[in-house]
C-alpha cells in the first residue's frame, strides 16, 4: 500500500531530469556560494549546509532556493546567471526532489498541542454557554500573536497566575451576572429544591446538564465531583442555594476542560482521528471562535461527523451562518494586518481630515476586507477574487472615497455594505485595491513603495523579505527651496546603496505600481506636481505599469 501511494503521488511530481545530487551542489558554489557563504552570508542565508543529499533536512531553505531561482529573482541582476536550460534543470531536480522526499515519509498529522481560550474565544464561549449579552472578556489583557502573527497560536496562550486571577474575576461576574437574568437561569437548567429534591440532587442536577456542554464533551460521574465538594462546602458554610449553585458553576468556569482546548491524546507514537466531540470544537473554534452549538454537539453524539458529505454540509451550514463573522473578522485583520488600524497606524489628521473627522468612514475602511472575504466563503468565489475581482462590497461613504457614482447603490441609503459589479477602469478589484490595506502599508503621511511591496511578499505570496541590515541610512527628505520630489526620485538614491539594492530589485517595483493609490487609498494621477511613475520591472525582466497590471502578472505566476 505504501509503495503505491508513493508511485500514485510520483506520477503526478514534476519529472526529475538526468540531474545528480553533485549537479546541484555545483549550482549552488557557482552561482550562490558567493554571496551566501561565508562568516557574513547574504541576508543570513548560508548554503554551506545545503551540500548533502539529505534535502527534508533543510526543507524551508531549499524551498526559499526553488521560489526565488524559479522566479529568476536568484542570482540577482548584474551576477554570473545561468541560461534557461542550466536553470530549468536546477529547479526541475529541487522540486522533483523535494517531492519525493515527501512522499517517501508519506504524510502524517502535526502535533495539536494544549492551548487556551483567548480573550475574544473565552468571550463569546461565556455568552453562548450562559446565554449573556455582556463582555466579561472586557478586562482580560490582549493576547500576543504567536510566530505566524495570529492570536491563537499555542505557544502563546499561556496562564500565569496574575492571568488565572483576571479569568477568576470574569467568571465570577457572568456567573452572578447569569444568576439574575431568568433567561440565563433557563439556559443553567436552573432546578429549585423541593420537597421530592433536596439540594444536593438539585446540583448534581444541574452539573449534569451544564458541565457536558461546557467541557465540550460527555463526562463521567467522577468529574462532577470536585465541583460538588464546592457546593457542599457553600452550604456549610450556610450559603444560600443560588450562592452555592454560583461557586460550583465559577468552579467549572475555571477548570482546565473549559479554560483550554485539549484533544484525545494519541497513544504511542502513533496519529489517530479526532473522536466526533473533538472534531465538532475545532471546527467551532476556527470557523465560528465559540462553541459547538446543539446541532454540532447532536452530530456529534450520533457519530456522523466523519462522514464525508454531513461534514461537508456542516461546514457551509456554518460558513453561511452570522457567526463565521467572528472567524472572519479574526482572520482577514490579522492576515491583512488591518488589526492595527486606529491603534499603531492612522493616517495623518491634517493630510487626511476625512478619515479623522468621520467615525463611520473609518468603521466602513475597517471592516471592507471583512465583508468581502465573508461574501467570497459564502458565495464560494474563486480564492483568486482576493488578488483580482470584477466585483467588491462598498457603503455609500466608500463609494464616495473612491470617487464612484453612488447610484450603483441598489436600496437603502449606503450605510450598510453591498456587493457591486464594479466598472471598468475602476482599478479596485480584490484586496490591492481597499483603503485599509494601502493604509496599513503606508506611512501616516506618505505612501511607502517599500512598506507596499514588502506587504505583498510577505501577506499576499508568502515569500517575505529577509530583513534590513543593521544601520541603513533613513529616506533622504527633499532639501528646502529645491524642486519637490516624488518618493519615488528619493528613494532611487537610497536604492543606489549596493547593500540595499537586491532585496529592493524585489520589493520596490510591486509598490511602484500601487502608487497612484495615496497613503488612504484615494486614486490620484499626481505626486508633488508630477506624474505618478506606476511602473515596474521584476528581477526576472517582467514589467509592468499600475496596479491592474500588477494583479495580471502575481495571478499569471
Amino acid at each position: 500500500m505504501r509503495s503505491s501511494i508513493i508511485l500514485i503521488v510520483a506520477a503526478f511530481a514534476p519529472v526529475a531530469c538526468a540531474y545528480t545530487v553533485a549537479d546541484s551542489q555545483a549550482f549552488l558554489k557557482q552561482y550562490c556560494a558567493a554571496c551566501h557563504s561565508g562568516a557574513k552570508p547574504a541576508a543570513g542565508f548560508n548554503i554551506s549546509e545545503l551540500y548533502s543529499d539529505n534535502v527534508l533536512a533543510h526543507e524551508d531553505r531549499w524551498t526559499r532556493i526553488l521560489s526565488r531561482v524559479r522566479a529568476t529573482e536568484m542570482p540577482p541582476r548584474g551576477a554570473p546567471s545561468p541560461d534557461i536550460a542550466v536553470r530549468d534543470n536546477f529547479v526541475k531536480w529541487v522540486d522533483g526532489t523535494l517531492h519525493a522526499a515527501t512522499c517517501s515519509t508519506l504524510p502524517t498529522a502535526g502535533p495539536a498541542p494544549i492551548r487556551r481560550l483567548n480573550r475574544s474565544e473565552y468571550t463569546a464561549t461565556v455568552r453562548e454557554l450562559l446565554d449573556i449579552h455582556l463582555d466579561v472578556g472586557h478586562d482580560l489583557p490582549a493576547d500576543g500573536a504567536g510566530g505566524q502573527g495570529f492570536d491563537n497560536a499555542a505557544e502563546v496562550l499561556v496562564l500565569s497566575p496574575l492571568l488565572a486571577e483576571k479569568y477568576l474575576d470574569a467568571a465570577k461576574q457572568a456567573v452572578e451576572f447569569a444568576m439574575r437574568d431568568s433567561r440565563a437561569r433557563g439556559r443553567l437548567g436552573i432546578v429549585e429544591p423541593s420537597g421530592k429534591l433536596n439540594p444536593a440532587a438539585s446540583a448534581r442536577t444541574i452539573l449534569a446538564a451544564f458541565v457536558p456542554r461546557a467541557f465540550r464533551r460527555p463526562v463521567k460521574d467522577g468529574e462532577l465531583e470536585p465541583f460538588l465538594t464546592l457546593f457542599r462546602a457553600a452550604q456549610r458554610n450556610h450559603e444560600n442555594f443560588d450562592d452555592s449553585v454560583a461557586l460550583m458553576l465559577r468552579g467549572v468556569l475555571m477548570s482546565p476542560e473549559f479554560l483550554f482546548i485539549s484533544l484525545p491524546a494519541n497513544q504511542g507514537s502513533a496519529p489517530r482521528p479526532l473522536d466526533d466531540y473533538a472534531l465538532a470544537t475545532r471546527l467551532s473554534y476556527f470557523l465560528w471562535g465559540s462553541m459547538p452549538d446543539e446541532m454540532l454537539f447532536d452530530l456529534a453524539s450520533l457519530g456522523k461527523l466523519h462522514d464525508p458529505e454531513v461534514l461537508r454540509q456542516e461546514i457551509g451550514r456554518m460558513l453561511r451562518s452570522g457567526k463565521a463573522m467572528e472567524f472572519v473578522d479574526s482572520f482577514v485583520s490579522q492576515w491583512l494586518g488591518t488589526r492595527n488600524l486606529g491603534r499603531e497606524i492612522t493616517p495623518d489628521a491634517k493630510l487626511f481630515p476625512k478619515y479623522a473627522e468621520d467615525a463611520e468612514l473609518r468603521a466602513d475602511i475597517a471592516t471592507q476586507p471583512n465583508v468581502f472575504f465573508h461574501t467570497l466563503l459564502a458565495t464560494n468565489a474563486p480564492l483568486t477574487d482576493l488578488l483580482d475581482s470584477s466585483w467588491t462590497t462598498l457603503t455609500g461613504k466608500l463609494m464616495t472615497l473612491y470617487g464612484f457614482d453612488r447610484k450603483n447603490f441598489r436600496k437603502g441609503n449606503g450605510q450598510q455594505p453591498e456587493r457591486i459589479e464594479l466598472p471598468p477602469d475602476t482599478h479596485r478589484g480584490g484586496v490591492l485595491g481597499m483603503s485599509a490595506v494601502l493604509i496599513v502599508s503606508s506611512y501616516p503621511y506618505r505612501t511607502s513603495p517599500v512598506l507596499r511591496g514588502k506587504w505583498v511578499l510577505d501577506t499576499l505570496l508568502g515569500t517575505p523579505p529577509p530583513p534590513p541590515p543593521p544601520n541603513v541610512p533613513p529616506l533622504d527628505q527633499t532639501e528646502q527651496g529645491s524642486r519637490p520630489q516624488t518618493v519615488r526620485e528619493r528613494l532611487a538614491r537610497h536604492r543606489a546603496n549596493a547593500v540595499c539594492a537586491n532585496c529592493h530589485a524585489r520589493i520596490d517595483p510591486i509598490g511602484f505600481a500601487l502608487e497612484n493609490y495615496d497613503a488612504l487609498g484615494q486614486w490620484r494621477t499626481e505626486e508633488s506636481g508630477r506624474l505618478v511613475d506606476n511602473s515596474g520591472e521584476l528581477p526576472d525582466g517582467t514589467k509592468f505599469a499600475g496596479p491592474d497590471e500588477l494583479r495580471a502578472v502575481l495571478l499569471a505566476k
